[in-house]
């Protein structure tokens, strides 16, 4: 079994190269797998029906054109209709502690002192991995603008002030920069992408972690503040000279430039999406490598190790209460889930997304089975 932290790369293993997934007071059913699924219905323990189930849930707008398309598409093959609420990440834990959704979606894993006080299992299970892009207004540039983490850090906390900062010019040795000021832009409200950005930022930085640290809501020390990625997009593309943070999918759709960052190798990489999914599959590697025990899947990507790997990204979590919601329920989002991440991530992929990688969506799927079967010891 595994164990995460929910900052930083807060994992602690992976067993043999798997992608285990259980909260910390689940347990293990003991009925075969092939049993599962394939035996429901059979008895009033197995309790899939033909009936239809209309399942209600509500969250991180990251996910939600993926969530809309895979639930639109699977309410054509299957007895089960989801409806699900664009609401943020924060809204939408509040509502599955409350009660009032079947399930949630966050950018940002639950604190043990949320969970705690949550007093019920709280399944994270990541469905997508997704990223933070940089964009900037630089018409002047003809080629890509590289940025390390330092450097970064040191711009959001408002020391690093010129674009000609000798800086910036070692790491565009070729790029002609001018001598203006950099503005920056944040989010204005709380979101899953600050929580990642700044996630990163407290990795890479001390100086940011002994100061703004991470969370939804950062008390910024420099710049001006947009709502949403809308405002963050419309306030740098009306001030030259300005730089941003926000969602890679959002950036890619609206064909903004992006930042390529220095990564742990040492190599510029840019937010697309082999260099995202390989920031995933290389800490999932890590754990693997360390086998020891865990209980959660609340991990962090940033500044994942690798060649390849693009530094700032990370999953996006479905949040379900298998003993608030019941068997039924539960059971419906296991199938769910495994229709979306084994047989639909290709979906994703055509809006922009990253799927899991093969070996994990398997493992989480496998798990999710087994911590919903209604054979799953309740505590």
């Amino acid at each position: 079994m595994l164990s995460f932290a929910p900052s930083r790369v807060a994992c602690r293993s992976a067993l043999g190269g798997a992608l285990l997934l259980c909260m910390a007071a689940a347990c293990a059913g003991d009925r075969p797998s092939s049993q599962r699924a394939d035996s429901a219905g059979a008895d009033q323990g197995n309790v899939m029906t033909s009936t239809r189930v209309d399942i209600t849930g509500a969250g991180a707008t990251f996910p939600y054109p993926l969530y809309a398309r895979w639930f639109n598409e699977y309410a054509k093959t299957s007895n089960t209709r989801i409806n699900y609420q664009s609401i943020g990440s924060g809204a939408g834990i509040r509502q599955v502690v409350a009660r009032t959704v079947d399930f949630g979606a966050t950018d940002v894993p639950m604190t043990d002192t949320e969970l705690a006080a949550a007093k019920m299992r709280i399944l994270h299970i990541p469905t997508v991995v997704g990223a933070v892009a940089i964009t900037y207004n630089l018409p002047e540039l003809t080629r890509p603008l590289n940025l390390s983490a330092d450097v970064i850090a040191d711009i959001f906390l408002g020391k690093l002030t010129k674009w000609n900062d000798a800086r910036l010019a070692a790491l565009n040795p070729k790029v002609a920069l001018p001598a203006t000021d950099i503005l920056v832009v944040h989010r204005a409200d709380g979101s899953g992408t600050s929580y990642i950005f700044s996630d990163y930022l407290t990795t890479v930085s001390p100086p940011w972690a002994a100061g703004p640290g991470r969370g939804k809501e950062v008390p910024w020390p420099a710049g001006i503040g947009g709502k949403g990625n809308e405002g963050v997009a419309g306030q740098v593309k009306q001030m030259p000279g300005a730089i941003g943070y926000l969602e890679v999918v959002y950036a890619r759709q609206n064909r903004l430039p992006v930042a390529h960052i220095r990564n742990q190798a040492g190599r510029f990489v840019s937010p697309m999406p082999f260099e995202i999914a390989t920031a995933a599959t290389s800490v999932l590697d890590r754990l693997a490598s360390e086998r020891t025990s865990a209980t959660d899947l609340r991990m962090s990507l940033v500044d994942a190790p690798g060649a390849q790997s693009y530094p700032i990204a990370s999953f996006t979590w479905m949040l379900i209460a298998p003993d608030a919601i019941g068997p039924v329920k539960s059971q419906q989002l296991a199938s769910f889930l495994r229709w979306a991440l084994l047989e639909n991530g290709d979906l994703a992929s055509t809006l922009g997304y990253v799927p899991l990688p093969s070996d994990a969506a398997t493992r989480v799927v496998d798990q999710v089975e087994e911590l919903l079967s209604p054979s799953v010891t309740r505590p």
